[in-house]
């Protein structure tokens, strides 16, 4: 396949609403695939990048929780055929640098070095205007696309049961916050487990608290709409941090100790400083947050102290391959509600509406699904 026709939501000026285009993706590379996107979901990323709180080279094709269907396959890929469903990842890897090495994908040299050129893994784009002017990819996907080209490795095949306008939420948030509880923060039987922010992240490491055996689970927002969906998420705890500290919540039902995990999804400054004062010497703190690259956050040097231990993760450990399909098993036999983070059904024209909702935090997810 030389090139497919295909519309986009372009990004070209920060601040600016995006506009539908056509645009031309491909080449395909032998390892490639074309995916026929079905379903994209709007992220908070997605949102930095245009508020400007995230650079990337403009004009660029945003979106990174995509699933879809195998449209045609380079002539080296294997493993995969035409109309499989897949979910995307955006961290490809090379799987034999440094990192990769010692099993931190996330950390990849190759990923991170071409990062900053905001095309396919190789550093190129997949995405051209109209006029043939090359056009950027976010995270090595942009899926606000009807297509889009990417690495055989990025494209997970996942059950055919899977409806694929929830499957797209596995591919960043569900698997970030669903991998922290369940890959990294050491969740053990009868722990209790605090999470600051019940948005998409949030409200999935509640879910792989509970799967992970937690005791009890405190929630901490202070949307009372988000602490509701929390406890039907699994939450026993609510706490409005507006009206009630979580340090001294969660002190007051752990014989003054505190929280065995605390895992931050909101990425505001009082979450941070909460988390490392609601643990308890010795717990677990895992930060899924994220300020700006250059803000500075400052903390009360004691409540460092006492042997915490203070993990920051992208990804929730993420090993696609295998996190993928399984959650996509938990979904399909009720032990992972996606349904619920879904908040609307957008067309790819309603975008930018999509995005001031997001803003404005009425939406966990607004989901593009396409025709």
């Amino acid at each position: 396949m030389a090139v497919q026709r295909a519309r986009a939501a372009v990004l070209r000026e920060i601040g600016r609403p995006m506009a539908i285009e056509p645009v031309a993706v491909g080449p395909m590379g032998p390892g490639d695939v074309l995916v026929r996107v079905t379903a994209a979901s709007l992220c908070h990323t997605d949102l930095e990048v245009i508020e400007g709180q995230l650079g990337l080279r403009l004009p660029a094709v945003l979106g990174h929780e995509v699933a879809g269907t195998i449209a045609a396959l380079g002539e080296a890929v294997q493993g995969l055929s035409p109309g499989d469903p897949v979910v995307l990842s955006w961290n490809p890897h090379c799987g034999q640098c440094f990192y990769c090495g010692r099993a931190q994908p996330i950390l990849c040299e190759q990923y991170l070095g071409n990062g900053p050129r905001a095309g396919h893994f190789d550093g190129r784009p997949r995405f051209a205007c109209d006029d043939g002017a090359p056009l950027h990819q976010l995270m090595y996907l942009g899926g606000f696309a009807d297509y889009v080209v990417v690495p055989a490795q990025q494209a997970v095949r996942v059950p055919e049961a899977m409806p694929l306008d929830r499957a797209c939420l596995l591919g960043c948030a569900v698997m970030t916050g669903f991998g922290a509880a369940t890959h990294i923060a050491g969740i053990e039987w009868g722990s209790v487990v605090l999470v600051i922010g019940a948005g998409a992240v949030g409200l999935a490491a509640i879910q792989g608290a509970k799967l992970a055996g937690a005791g009890r689970i405190v929630a901490v927002d202070p949307n009372p709409a988000r602490r509701a969906m929390a406890e039907r998420a699994g939450a026993a705890v609510l706490c409005d941090p507006g009206a009630e500290d979580p340090a001294a919540l969660a002190r007051s039902f752990t014989a003054g100790r505190g929280a065995d995990v605390v895992i931050e999804a909101a990425g505001a400054p009082a979450g941070f400083r909460a988390s490392v004062e609601a643990v308890r010497p010795g717990g677990q703190v895992v930060w899924l947050g994220k300020l700006g690259v250059q803000d500075e956050m400052a903390f009360r040097w004691g409540a460092l102290m006492q042997e915490k231990r203070i993990l920051r993760s992208s990804y929730g450990g993420a090993r696609p391959a295998e996190d993928f399909p399984a959650m996509a098993a938990a979904y399909l036999d009720g032990r992972l509600d996606l349904d619920s983070l879904v908040t609307a059904r957008i067309g790819l024209e309603d975008i930018n509406e999509g995005f001031a909702a997001l803003k404005r935090g009425e939406a966990i997810r607004s989901v593009v699904v396409f025709a």
